[in-house]
């Protein structure tokens, strides 16, 4: 049995599939920098100011801004607290986690020219954490009207029972493989649903394609759960320089990465007479790996000595990206003493497929009062709109492609951070939104966040220490890629991130 599913694998890797929706493509455009504890208590309004690690994967001009060269790495603790409304039923879940969000290191040199204006040179690598998947969230209510076998019909709906059926002399895994290899994705839902008793052809015959639901009745109990896991990050390699003591000029080449794998199940009870199954558990598990790249081009110009302003363009990202699915069904018949397993027992493998996420304009201004402390603000716009999987003369890939194109709208964020300096002591705070990626800002509104902060300077050590707290309600659809199922919790999420940054100083000369 083992070398069969191995085969089947095996085949599903070389078949055209695809399961892909708006959410992936969202989860890749989203890149929030989480940075070291400077930067996350101020609000990440660093875009003209510089002098910090994270502010790097900002502004690439940034790195000159030093002083001298510096070393740096941030370890954070996530609270992930969810409340969940799903049909007037509240429920609250949390998850916890520690990581490495932050680690670099930038040289710094004078340049010993006396003939030329350009004054002084960086070279930097820096790594910040862009996202953290490490999430679960449940929905529990009383459905009045949709059965999830509906999410099974609207799949089959239009496809001949002869390509959603266990031919003779097969069995459940052999026929979801070839179904899979030979029409995709929506016909393997089709077959669950309709050996799954959930769904039946309205006449028994190979060319039917109409279906209706065995589940019937209204009043459904349905108890939805998520937990996702995972990160996605940038590292950036960069090379800056400042003219005539005014001027600073950086450049980032960056390599991204994400790795993500999400578990949902869906367990549905009915006590309705009529329908033939009373029990219905749907689960399905997603891995998502994939790599990037892009370009950053930034600048920051000293208006006055203690007035800057900066301007930096993020190209877009262009990622490859590969998925494995899997998925089983359990289900009752009405009034039976067990439990029936569907259960494949076979990873989907998709080919690898490309994807364009949105590139960001980021202006900014500053005001350094001296050595007594600073007022920073940055603005940013960003099109997801734009957002694009290849290739585009795909069908399937030019449909999501104008899905998102009516979804998404362009996202403004504004970043508001201020900094008291009193002898060695730091105290920083800041306030951030970042706005909406839907045009329909139901399905997703604004973040807002406030955040504090403390460091302390001794010799050539720093320590720094930041609380912030953000806020965003969302629509989750339960299964976006459905045609007709289209249930959707309402999630208020309220993250709390309390950062820890060691920063060493050093000398560097050629």
């Amino acid at each position: 049995m083992k070398k069969v599913i191995l085969l089947f694998i095996t085949l599903f890797s070389l078949t055209y599939l695809k399961a892909q929706d708006f959410t992936d493509a969202l989860r890749f455009a989203n890149d929030e920098i989480n940075g070291t504890a400077r930067f996350r208590a101020m609000g990440g309004a660093f875009g003209a100011l510089g002098g910090d690690m994270s502010a790097i994967n900002i502004n690439p001009a940034s790195s000159v801004v030093f002083s001298q060269s510096e070393a740096s790495f941030s370890l954070d603790y996530i609270s992930v607290n969810n409340e969940t409304n799903y049909y007037n039923d509240v429920r609250s879940t949390s998850e916890n986690s520690f990581n490495l969000s932050q680690g670099g290191g930038v040289f710094v040199y004078a340049s010993n020219n006396p003939n030329t204006k350009w004054n002084k040179f960086s070279l930097g690598v820096a790594y910040d954490r862009t996202g953290n998947f490490n999430d679960s969230w449940t929905a529990l209510g009383f459905n009045p009207s949709t059965s999830i076998a509906e999410y099974f019909r609207g799949f089959a709906e239009g496809l001949p029972l002869s390509d959603i059926s266990i031919l003779q002399g097969e069995n459940l895994s052999e026929a979801y493989a070839e179904i899979g290899s030979l029409f995709g994705f929506g016909n393997q839902q089709a077959l669950l649903g309709y050996e799954g008793f959930l769904i039946d052809p309205v006449s028994d015959t190979d060319d039917n394609t109409s279906y209706i639901n065995n589940i019937v009745g209204g009043n459904y109990s349905q108890n939805y759960g998520l937990n996702s896991t995972g990160n996605s990050g940038k590292m950036a390699f960069n090379a800056a320089a400042e003219y005539n003591n005014v001027l600073q000029l950086g450049v980032n080449l960056n390599v991204h990465f994400l790795n993500y794998e999400r578990n949902t199940i869906m367990n549905e009870l009915n006590f309705n007479a009529a329908s033939v199954v009373d029990t219905a558990i749907f689960e399905n598990f997603l891995r998502t790996t994939a790599s990037g790249v892009s370009f950053q081009l930034g600048s920051i110009f000293k208006v006055t000595k203690e007035f800057r302003a900066g301007l930096t363009y993020q190209s877009p990202t262009w990622y490859n990206v590969s998925d494995e699915t899997s998925q089983s069904l359990t289900y009752r018949f009405n009034g039976a003493s067990s439990l029936r397993p569907l259960n494949p027992r076979v990873v989907n493998v998709y080919p690898e497929y490309k994807l364009r996420t949105p590139g960001k304009i980021t202006g900014s201004l500053a005001y350094v009062f001296g050595e007594r402390g600073l007022l920073s603000f940055d603005y940013s716009r960003k099109d997801f709109s734009e957002t694009t999987f290849r290739p585009t003369n795909d069908p399937f890939f030019a449909f999501q492609n104008e899905e998102m194109s009516s979804l998404f709208g362009v996202s403004n964020s504004y970043r508001l951070g201020g900094e008291y300096r009193y002898k060695d002591f730091s105290f920083r705070g800041g306030y951030r939104v970042e706005g909406s990626a839907f045009e329909d800002e139901t399905f997703g509104g604004d973040l807002t966040a406030y955040s504090l902060g403390l460091g302390y300077t001794y010799g050539n050590l720093t320590f720094d220490i930041a609380f912030s707290q953000s806020e965003r309600e969302r629509n989750e659809f339960l299964y976006s890629n459905a045609p007709t199922f289209r249930e959707t919790a309402n999630v208020n999420t309220k993250l709390t991130d309390i950062v820890f940054t060691l920063t060493l100083f050093f000398s560097f000369s050629f």
